[in-house]
């Protein structure tokens, strides 16, 4: 997943960072309510974790600003307000679940998932003739063998198990696996579908390019 973590505390921001990455995320950072409000509204993510004790304000703000512009991303709150009057207010505000520090990172991991897997209405596990993805474990296996992948080809094989079936358009998937300041161009995006392709043969499971819409993966007959 691509996640906005939005954490004024730069200890805890790193930790959480590594802890995410080494899971497979890729993570990006806002110490202030004004970086949030723009990463928020340029970079397309998964899921936000966001703080409320921010410098310059309070972090519902830019969780109101994204529900009536009509963003639906999933939002964990991170914060230590954890009174129940505070737990209120945040769940009004749009807010998926919220979770009171000092917390358990593997509690954090857990709660994305969930949020997520609600939010999109995805089961933990998914299978596409004997390609069969596990999001706890976040690992793909092919007739019960699993497929070792780079980690870009994980994260492109995941999107479009998210859920298979749906057109991933190639500019939002470019988009949603690039870094911040390095964009994901269209021909590399192509090199890794294309090994994808090969490391799927015998699978069940292919990727289809529709001309001028995307990718989606399939069963093949």
């Amino acid at each position: 997943m691509r996640i906005l973590l939005v954490e004024d505390d730069p200890t805890l921001a790193q930790i959480m960072r590594s802890s995410l990455a080494e899971a497979g995320h890729l993570v990006d950072a806002a110490e202030t309510l004004e970086q949030a409000r723009y990463l928020w509204r340029i970079q397309p993510v998964d899921a936000v974790l966001l703080d409320l004790s921010l410098p310059d304000g309070n972090g519902l703000q830019a969780l109101r600003e994204a529900r009536q512009r009509g963003d639906r991303t999933p939002v964990l709150v991170l914060t230590a307000r954890n009174r129940t009057e505070e737990r209120i207010a945040g769940l009004d505000a749009g807010a998926d679940d919220y979770l009171g520090k000092p917390f358990e990172l593997a509690e954090v991991e857990a709660r994305l998932r969930a949020i997520v897997r609600r939010r999109l209405d995805l089961d933990d596990r998914v299978q596409l003739g004997e390609l069969l993805l596990d999001r706890r474990t976040r690992r793909f296996f092919i007739a019960g063998q699993e497929l070792a992948l780079p980690a870009r080809e994980h994260a492109v094989l995941w999107e479009l198990m998210t859920p298979p079936g749906r057109v991933v358009n190639k500019a939002s998937l470019s988009d949603k696996l690039s870094d911040f300041d390095v964009a994901l161009g269209a021909n590399a995006l192509e090199v890794f579908v294309s090994r994808l392709r090969k490391k799927l043969q015998g699978s069940g499971a292919g990727i289809r390019t529709l001309r001028g819409l995307g990718y989606l993966i399939e069963v093949q007959a």
